[in-house]
């Protein structure tokens, strides 16, 4: 295996590289690798970390919403299928004089 000193940056050819992407197994300088969750990993393999868990929550978000929608939409129709049910129950007399004392 070659050590890494005599290693250069995938990103830039001059420079030495200091340090393996854990992720990708590539060499890079100082400035093209960042520590992240305890390990160096490259930009390029940082950005796909970083998307990932976006990623998971959008689509959790996502059926959270839908299931609110739903949820709502079954607590509106109970509500008013319960209503109809109650005016339905109710003797024609009592909707009589309602729409009597609507219209004088």
């Amino acid at each position: 295996m070659e050590e890494i000193i005599r290693r250069r940056c995938l990103n830039h050819v001059n420079r030495e590289a200091v340090a393996v992407c854990t992720r990708c197994s590539h060499s890079f300088c100082r400035e093209c690798v960042a520590e992240y969750d305890q390990r160096v990993v490259c930009a390029r393999c940082l950005a796909a970390l970083e998307k990932a868990p976006r990623e998971k929550r959008a689509r959790w978000m996502g059926l959270l919403q839908t299931a609110w929608c739903g949820l709502s939409f079954i607590f509106l129709w109970a509500v008013f299928y319960y209503l109809g049910k109650i005016l339905l129950a109710a003797p024609s007399a009592f909707h009589k004089s309602l729409l009597g004392r609507m219209f004088q």
